[in-house]
């Protein structure tokens, strides 16, 4: 049997109970003979019983029948679709095989339904989509040695995979579990980034159902990875397009010295299929990827805000700035703390606009006790975001509903709305607040009516209108479930819902600590990294050199590693959050490192908030908030993502009055100074162009573009921005400024009349600072807003002009 698309052909071997996918274009990647497995039990996992053998199926489709292709719409446009049944199995459960190809959107996507057509419950553990590569325990391996067209040949049966037909240098791009899960691509030659301390945060950071592989070349992914060839230049992403039934894993293997291999399944979490009972996973998805492309992960990533109902961009936040106070006060906030920033907040609200106010963690009793309140807040928050609200700005609120402290009262008082392990105890949440925290059991209605009382009270008997959930993955842990009939992704999904339904379509929702594909469509905005922190590298309690390569962990380096790989997801599934930009001087950041989170925010396009004790910050350093103010709001190219571990070359193309321009991030992750020197190539700039080079912050002057990028020592964990202009002679041009990151989102208007230049600059408060143009004579006159300003000639046709304005600045050249 076979489907077929004009970019896409899919073939079904009823014989061999494996399906293959090929590209008619030549040296395209493809998979061929993939196996399929459902891993099953009869009898419910005891107590005693570490590991149950389970049974297996769909490994050979018995009695197999295929229904004709037909057309079938969806919000993905008309599939073409196609349903394998096999014959039952014993126990009575009936399999179902669903496979789509999409001509409009050259995806294949396919799922597996499951009824219980028994008598008996079974427990559904494993689902796999995708097995290739993989060989049995007893299989003979081949010798050691690269992978070649010689040895393209496996044991039958097992799969193949290859994102070139014949591979080069591969590599493997791993997505997180939920938000503070490191994301980024992995070589042949690494090992998978994972924690060293164990029980005492795996809970927090990784599924429950995805492996941790600790052998050279093999790595695991959630929700979806790509498995590709550096050296070809194109890769196979794999995944799923949504969460709501089961989280979906993966697991693959890029050894220079094995055949490359994959894993795709989705967690059954050993929930009861009772009789007359049926479940259905999510679509499994296939997209062939071309590296270089500027937007490579397109297909799939819009495929998924489709599956949710979202139109990209996303509609209703849009890129917001604020304050939070988390990063300077911690737990140690008090209500006179909120209400001193919220007065600073509106003496620099010129300068500095920020319409997010946000009580973080501090102000409640207890985690877990969230309706009593700290003896810093006598009167509670209400009267807080009355306040907030009057100031103009928008009332914004920390909680945790999912999560609870063991000393809260809620812990003491209702135990059974606790999630439990086999042995009923407690399931360990992870050790946060210097304790290990519990989780509740949203299974159990009135947990899951105390989360949703918690958020109605804060939106309606509050006030607030903003609210920033985190440690929501506790509502997802292994556990026995009161309703042992959900998956964990069920059990998340609907709590979710839950608390969407309850706060309604009005209220913003951010996300934070939680599994990503869990919260698509129903949050505004998402965090998408670590949480930042007053220092570079992790550290907790004093202990920092064991802690340096937590991958996890809070710190300035961890949130800008997801910031820069997730930076994709902006716009499309929701709004991004890269966390709070720390100025104030007191904390172990360097100027250079500060100057970085800047960047990493800047480029994201999406929430930015501050987090410091707004009157201790100095005016200098206040200076780097107006420079990345307004937000630029559009989500970065990043042009090494498969190729770093953590990606350091960042690209936006930008267009306005003044023309079309490229912004380039260049960030030097080392220790110590780095000369940054890049080929042009590097940067997929259109050949035989030529460039202005102006970088900003430094102070160097702009220059042209070579056939290579040289702009000097950049300190450790610096950043370089440059704006990039294409040169065009004989007319007057903007090539860059020191007012707005963007070099050129200051400029609202641009007319150029012969024998005059008009031109009208906007920024928020008081601006001063540099403008620089190129002009084929030198000026005459220069006006600002009616005056002359001071100008020079810096060198050949460029010219430098000192602005000062409040707000608008009317600038006239005349020649």
């Amino acid at each position: 049997m076979n489907l077929k698309t004009s970019t896409l052909q899919l073939t079904l071997n009823s014989s061999t109970s494996t399906w293959s996918l090929h590209s008619p274009q030549k040296d395209a990647p493809y998979l061929d003979g993939v196996k399929m497995c459902l891993h099953y039990q009869t009898k419910p996992n005891a107590w005693y019983a570490v590991k149950k053998k389970s049974h297996q199926a769909l490994e050979t489709w018995k009695k197999v029948q295929i229904t004709a292709p037909e057309d079938v719409p969806s919000p993905h446009g008309s599939l073409r679709q196609v349903t394998l049944t096999p014959a039952p199995e014993r126990c009575g459960l009936q399999i179902a095989l669903t496979f789509a190809l999409s001509e409009e959107h050259s995806l294949l996507l396919w799922k597996v339904r499951l009824e219980n057509q028994g008598e008996s419950p079974v427990w559904v553990d494993k689902i796999e989509m995708l097995k290739a590569g993989f060989f049995p325990k007893k299989t003979l391996l081949p010798e050691p040695g690269p992978v070649t067209l010689k040895r393209n040949t496996i044991p039958a049966g097992q799969g193949v995979i290859r994102p070139h037909p014949s591979p080069g240098k591969l590599g493997f791009f791993s997505n997180g579990w939920q938000s503070w899960s490191r994301t980024g691509s992995y070589g042949a030659k690494n090992f998978y980034r994972q924690t060293r301390l164990g029980f005492l945060v795996s809970p927090m950071w990784y599924n429950a159902g995805t492996p941790r592989p600790k052998h050279l070349g093999y790595f695991a992914s959630d929700m979806f990875g790509v498995l590709g060839d550096r050296q070809h230049r194109a890769g196979i992403l794999a995944g799923f397009l949504s969460q709501k039934e089961h989280f979906g894993s993966l697991h693959a293997r890029i050894n220079e010295r094995l055949y490359p291999a994959l894993r795709l399944w989705a967690n059954g979490d050993h929930a009861r299929l009772d009789p007359g009972a049926y479940m259905t996973t999510d679509w499994a998805v296939i997209q062939f990827v071309n590296i270089d492309d500027p937007d490579p992960l397109k297909p799939y990533l819009n495929a998924v805000a489709r599956e949710h109902g979202l139109q990209s961009p996303v509609s209703g936040l849009q890129s917001s700035t604020g304050w939070c106070s988390w990063y300077d006060y911690f737990q140690n906030i008090t209500a006179e703390d909120v209400r001193a920033n919220l007065q600073t907040a509106q003496k620099i609200k010129d300068a500095v606009p920020l319409n997010v106010i946000q009580i973080d963690d501090g102000f409640e009793k207890e985690i877990g006790d969230w309706l009593t309140f700290a003896p810093g807040f006598p009167n509670g928050v209400k009267p807080l975001a009355d306040e907030i609200k009057q100031a103009g700005c928008v009332s914004g609120l920390w909680l945790a509903p999912f999560i609870v402290h063991r000393k809260s009262k809620l812990a003491r008082k209702n135990r059974q709305w606790l999630l439990r392990n086999r042995w009923r105890l407690p399931v360990n949440a992870g050790f946060v607040w210097n304790t290990f925290t519990r989780a509740l059991d949203l299974t159990h209605p009135s947990a899951l009516e105390h989360a949703k009382k918690v958020l109605r009270t804060a939106v309606e008997d509050w006030g607030f209108t903003y609210l920033k959930l985190d440690f929501l993955y506790a509502a997802a842990l292994r556990g026995k479930y009161q309703d042992p009939t959900k998956t964990r992704a069920q059990v998340l999904r609907q709590g979710l819902e839950a608390l969407r339904e309850t706060v309604g379509d009005d209220i913003t929702l951010l996300g934070c600590g939680v599994p990503l594909g869990s919260a698509i469509g129903l949050v505004d905005a998402m965090r998408i990294g670590t949480d930042v922190a007053p220092e570079w590298y992790p550290s907790f309690a004093g202990f920092k050199a064991i802690l340096r390569a937590e991958p996890n962990m809070p710190s300035a380096r961890n949130a800008l590693q997801n910031t820069i790989t997730r930076a994709n997801l902006h716009n499309r599934w929701w709004v991004n959050d890269p966390d709070c930009l720390l100025l104030r001087p007191n904390t172990k950041l360097t100027l250079a490192e500060v100057r970085s989170l800047a960047a990493g925010i800047a480029f994201s396009g999406g929430l930015t908030l501050l987090s410091d004790n707004l009157s201790a910050i100095p005016a200098e350093r206040l200076q780097i908030a107006q420079n990345i103010l307004p937000p630029i709001g559009q989500r970065p190219r990043v042009l090494d993502w498969f190729d770093a571990a953590t990606p350091s070359l960042l690209r936006l193309d930008l267009e306005n009055a003044t023309g079309k321009w490229h912004l380039l991030a260049i960030f030097n992750w080392d220790w110590k100074d780095k000369v940054l020197d890049i080929e042009r190539e590097r940067l997929f700039l259109d050949a035989g162009q030529t460039f202005y080079v102006h970088p900003f912050w430094s102070g160097e002057p702009a220059c042209i573009l070579g056939e290579r990028l040289t702009l000097g020592a950049v300190p450790p964990h610096g950043v370089k921005v440059v704006a990039l202009r294409p040169i065009m002679a004989e007319i007057p041009q903007y090539v860059g400024s020191d007012l707005h990151i963007s070099q050129g989102m200051e400029v609202a208007q641009w007319s150029v009349t012969t024998p005059a230049l008009r031109a009208r600059l906007e920024r928020p408060g008081h601006a001063r600072g540099h403008i620089h143009l190129s002009l084929p004579v030198p000026p005459q006159n220069v006006l600002l807003n009616k005056k002359e300003i001071p100008w020079q000639n810096t060198e050949g046709n460029l010219y430098s002009f000192a602005v000062e304005f409040d707000e608008v600045g009317e600038l006239e050249l005349g020649f």
